[in-house]
């Protein structure tokens, strides 16, 4: 049986790609990579919902950070309301670099009832660039509805101004939005990406992004191009990356965004419906983020 799978496959072939011709490069962690510059990946959305298969990621997961973006906010305690736990580590490590002195533990206790600022990140910049008012993805949206031919479909992450003020400068940097033949498709593009943990959770946040605009400007949905500068492997997750290539691909889950809302910020996890995900079982790697090991 043939299986219609258009992700596993460019993913791996582009794991496999790294770690054969990879360059050893230090990194900001200590952890050490292999890494390649300039690499691209093409997915189908109308041939299913880009979730790897080979190992099973947490649709919830990157549904909820999704929504933290397009909400505007930069505060890690929205996510760990939600049970989201995928900044927790970039928000210590940034505590620690402004010189705080709590402990990991009092420091989670503490921001729970009060919150962390991460800074200007994603969602300050999607919904209010440069603190100036400007909604760029509010913007994009009704710019899709009014002039759908328009080069200009695209929102910007990474603000110059505001580096060294954020825990972590945005890794996808820019979205384009292309329509043609009422279709929507999108390009996001990075400077840097962890293969791994980070490039599943990447591919699947932005077909839900286009799912969901696509659903609110009445297109179906188009391609998913991956566009990126530094991909890499860290050396930590190279076996789990090996294992994870013995496994064959199962057929991909469709998406259903089941509501039009007037405002992107209204979508909630309710709104979506995955159908049909089966995936192998999870396989679990450490995140690189420069801590001390007595600090994680």
């Amino acid at each position: 049986m043939t299986i219609d799978n258009n992700v596993d496959p460019q993913y791996l072939a582009l794991a496999k790609k790294v770690l054969e011709e990879g360059n050893y490069k230090g990194d900001r962690t200590g952890t050490g990579t292999r890494s390649l510059f300039g690499e691209q990946m093409r997915f189908d959305l109308s041939k299913g919902f880009p979730m790897l298969t080979t190992k099973k990621l947490p649709f919830r997961v990157i549904a909820e950070e999704l929504l933290w973006f397009i909400s505007g906010s930069t505060n890690v305690k929205d996510l760990l309301d939600k049970n989201v736990h995928i900044w927790d580590d970039d928000a210590y490590r940034w505590y620690k670099e402004l010189g705080r002195p709590l402990p990991k533990k009092e420091f989670f206790d503490c921001i729970k009832e009060f919150g962390f600022d991460l800074g200007a990140i994603y969602g300050a910049q999607w919904r209010n660039w440069n603190n100036e008012g400007i909604d760029q993805l509010k913007n994009v949206i009704e710019q899709i509805k009014v002039d759908p031919d328009s080069r200009r479909l695209l929102v910007l992450a990474f603000n110059p101004s505001v580096i060294g003020k954020v825990a972590l400068p945005p890794c996808h940097y820019v979205f384009q939005f292309y329509v043609a033949e009422g279709k929507l498709s999108c390009m996001f593009t990075m400077r840097s990406n962890d293969v791994f943990l980070g490039l599943p959770f990447n591919i699947a946040s932005y077909a839900l992004l286009v799912h969901i605009v696509a659903k609110m400007t009445g297109l179906a949905v188009g391609e998913l191009v991956y566009s990126c500068g530094d991909v890499h492997i860290y050396n930590n997750h190279v076996e789990q990356l090996e294992l994870q290539m013995t496994r064959e691909p199962k057929p991909l889950p469709t998406l259903k965004v089941k509501t039009v809302h007037e405002n992107i910020e209204d979508y909630t996890l309710e709104d979506f419906e995955l159908i049909g995900y089966e995936a192998h079982p999870v396989i679990k790697g450490k995140v690189s983020v420069g801590l001390k090991e007595e600090e994680k």
